[in-house]
């Protein structure tokens, strides 16, 4: 009879969990809310086709979730056989390393974060929502 082997396995180092500044977290929402202002909700924010029949993004807005900065779409779902008439995604997530700085990440079509960027002043993480394709909603 054979023996069973152990089976070895590696886990990713995790990063220490900071709390955020009440200042930091103003100065995130502030900047946020003028890049969805000045320049997402123009950009994404369509009105329907009168013959629409598929999702559409309705608003853009911003959520805090502990230590994580996440921006959200509000879709709606226009057609008869939907199950909902309208659902959020969060597209982008800031998630704070300490020392004012941020790692980027983007939803991938799997519902998996993916973090592009690691270490990204706030300014940095605006210009790269703003100019990067893998932040669409």
């Amino acid at each position: 009879m054979a023996t069973k082997r152990k089976a070895w396995m590696v886990q990713p180092a995790t990063k220490p969990t900071v709390s955020v500044s009440a200042v930091l977290k103003a100065e995130v929402e502030t900047k946020a809310t003028e890049l969805i202002a000045d320049f997402l909700k123009p950009k994404h924010v369509r009105p329907p086709r009168p013959d629409e029949q598929l999702n559409y993004v309705t608003d853009i807005g911003t959520k805090w979730y502990r230590h994580y900065f996440y921006f959200v779409a509000n879709y709606a779902c226009p057609s008869p056989n939907a199950i909902s008439p309208t659902f959020e995604q969060k597209f982008a997530r800031m998630e704070f390393v300490g020392d004012s700085k941020f790692a980027l990440s983007y939803m991938r079509h799997t519902d998996d974060w993916f973090e592009l960027f690691d270490g990204l002043s706030v300014d940095e993480c605006m210009k790269a929502i703003r100019d990067d394709p893998w932040f669409i909603p």
